[in-house]
């Protein structure tokens, strides 16, 4: 399976757009989102193309395609609009025998994991991409944000394969890779 990971859209349809055209062009299986689709936050400014509804019409149709988790703008109003389930906390997602975490990070992040092993953790929050083994040997991803950057990084996403994991700006240059 290849699957392309993102977080933090904040409702920013015209970076949403980029993303999936980058997933198409990648020909990824699924698309793993790590929250705060629609709302952009009371922190942040308004994004670019914010349109709640588009953001909807881009990735219901994709559904069957979509695992997600709930990111601190999100809401169970949100949850309403979405042909996917996206109000849990984490999801553990098995693929080939590895044990993939996806969270938010508002709740759990590194420093504060669900109890179990993981052989890669995904998160966003921050909006700071993050690519690297821990001391475990736990492969950490941090996403970054497609919409709202900060750190003076430019808007980020992942791809996961079968043995390693890439960050990729919007434009589709590769930023970092590890093996898994």
């Amino acid at each position: 399976m290849r699957y392309l990971i993102i977080s933090d859209i904040h409702g920013s349809l015209p970076r949403l757009q980029r993303a999936l055209d980058f997933y198409r062009q990648q020909q990824c299986d699924m698309l793993l989102i790590l929250g705060d689709i629609l709302n952009y936050g009371p922190r942040n400014s308004i994004p670019e193309g914010i349109d709640t509804k588009g953001i909807v019409a881009a990735l219901n149709p994709l559904a069957d395609d979509i695992v997600a988790v709930r990111g601190n703008c999100d809401a169970e109003v949100d949850q309403m609009l979405l042909r996917f389930p996206m109000m849990s906390d984490y999801v553990l997602l098995v693929d080939e025998g590895r044990r993939i975490l996806l969270t938010h990070g508002h709740v759990y992040n590194p420093d504060h994991l669900p109890v179990g092993h993981y052989d890669t953790v995904f998160f966003g929050h921050t909006h700071l991409w993050q690519l690297e083994h821990n001391a475990d040997g736990t492969l950490i991803c941090n996403t970054g944000s497609i919409t709202f950057p900060k750190g003076g990084n430019e808007p980020t996403m992942a791809v996961m394969d079968k043995d390693h994991v890439a960050i990729y700006n919007l434009d589709g240059k590769m930023l970092k890779e590890e093996r898994i």
